[in-house]
């Protein structure tokens, strides 16, 4: 018998996950999707890449009624990136489009949702700061949800949204299954996940070892001004499937990503700084294998569930090791092997430590003579979608709705046209006030 079905997962969910190449649960699945069937509170600490998403939505939705005229599942999730994932993982297995799913997050026209929300909704996917502009406009309704899921506890805390998390529990149905999922459970979120949920069931997943027995780790120690050349001469050696590369900030990424560029990398940069349009087009591409190197943030790291990522480059070291299981758990899913690398300059090594002493294991070296100017070996297809995406926000604006709108050159001849019409009004009136002064001069 299909390990799922134990679980008391139905028979048509069964079929989408073996449909998808999925055949047994992992171990959060196995721990939670019974507990969820019989409307336990849960508290669940299992790392990324475990399959916590399915963890919870299997259950959700053999639990939910098609024939409800109300929210009855409210998830929120910290980055838009995972409101979008796990909104087209619940899309795979609503079969015949029983139930009405919205997606609610910022970087997106707010009219469009609440058109959606005018009609019946089942499932709300959102982030914090999007759903409390729907709460205060009173076009989401909660007082009558069934199970509120808090996806990655932990982000949401370190993001700054407890306070916006208070609010939305205070809105939601007093009677109701509360699901809290975290990376990692601190003081901070145990509090928070107690305080939430009612006579909660305990459920902790064996970490560290279990994400990292299908990950290879590797340590290049480098320079500041030799680094490019270390993680370019990498790329040509290991010419990953899709590889993921980790700067600790936005501008690192710009620079980095503009350098592999021009060194001939099909690559792409993501953070968010990044019109949120272009960041699905971005992902969109990724995940479809059209883009090879991602360059990225560490807000990032969790909001990235491809399982084709074989290979992640820290290209500056993380903060601690709880940051650096973030960005490996990239690669290594579902079972598969992946390859990351850390780069570290003598002025990271406090930092290293702290990493490897999180991790319990010393992360081994790797030896690489240093050529310079390093380019890319390995040439593009010409295919069309090697044409890079243009992420510069300079050609965008945003119009009253707080969306992003692309300026046309249409838009840009009525702007000038007007211009033009403003100015010439204004010399017309410069004239005028001219010849009335001309002309008291003349009678005086």
């Amino acid at each position: 018998m299909n390990k799922f079905k134990e679980l008391g997962v139905s028979d048509t969910l069964v079929d989408i996950l073996i449909s998808n190449g999925i055949k047994k649960p992992t171990p959060i699945q196995e721990e939670t999707i019974t507990l969820i069937h019989d409307g336990m509170d849960i508290i669940a600490e299992a790392e990324t890449g475990t399959g916590k998403t399915l963890a919870f939505l299997l259950p959700i939705f053999d639990k939910m009624n098609e024939n409800s005229q109300n929210i009855q599942t409210l998830i929120v999730t910290p980055t838009r990136e995972l409101a979008i994932q796990i909104t087209q993982e619940a899309e795979k297995l609503n079969v015949n489009n029983k139930f009405n799913i919205l997606a609610a997050y910022g970087g997106r026209d707010i009219n469009v949702q609440m058109n959606k929300l005018n009609k019946s909704v089942d499932l709300i996917i959102a982030t914090p700061g999007r759903l409390i502009d729907h709460l205060k406009r009173k076009t989401v309704n909660l007082s009558k949800i069934n199970t509120l899921i808090i996806d990655e506890a932990d982000l949401i805390l370190h993001m700054g949204f407890k306070n916006e998390i208070e609010f939305i529990v205070n809105a939601s149905a007093k009677e109701r299954q509360t699901l809290c999922f975290s990376a990692t459970i601190s003081s901070q979120v145990k509090k928070l996940a107690y305080k939430i949920t009612k006579e909660p069931q305990i459920v902790m997943i064996e970490k560290r070892e279990v994400l990292l027995k299908n990950i290879d780790q590797y340590l290049i120690e480098t320079t500041d001004r030799r680094k490019q050349d270390a993680l370019c001469q990498m790329l040509n050696k290991e010419n990953p499937f899709l590889a993921i590369i980790f700067c600790r900030t936005k501008l690192r990424v710009d620079k980095l990503e503009d350098e592999l560029y021009k060194r001939g990398y099909n690559c792409q940069k993501l953070h968010s700084d990044i019109p949120q349009s272009k960041r699905e087009k971005i992902m969109k591409s990724f995940k479809n294998a059209e883009i090879q190197y991602l360059v990225a943030t560490d807000v990032a790291s969790r909001g990235i569930d491809i399982t084709g990522v074989t290979h992640v480059y820290n290209y500056d070291i993380p903060e601690n090791g709880e940051g650096y299981i973030h960005r490996i758990g990239r690669t290594g899913r579902a079972g598969k092997n992946g390859k990351t690398y850390l780069f570290v300059t003598p002025k990271d090594k406090e930092l290293l430590k702290i990493i490897e002493r999180d991790i319990k294991m010393e992360i081994p070296k790797m030896e690489l003579e240093h050529i310079p100017d390093v380019k890319a070996e390995n040439s593009l297809p010409k295919l069309k979608y090697n044409k890079r995406i243009n992420v510069n926000t300079k050609n965008f604006f945003e119009d009253r709705n707080g969306k992003n709108v692309k300026e046309n050159k249409n838009s840009r001849d009525k702007t000038n046209k007007k211009k033009k019409i403003i100015n010439k009004n204004r010399k017309n009136s410069n004239k005028s006030k001219k010849s009335i002064i001309d002309s008291k001069k003349r009678k005086k």
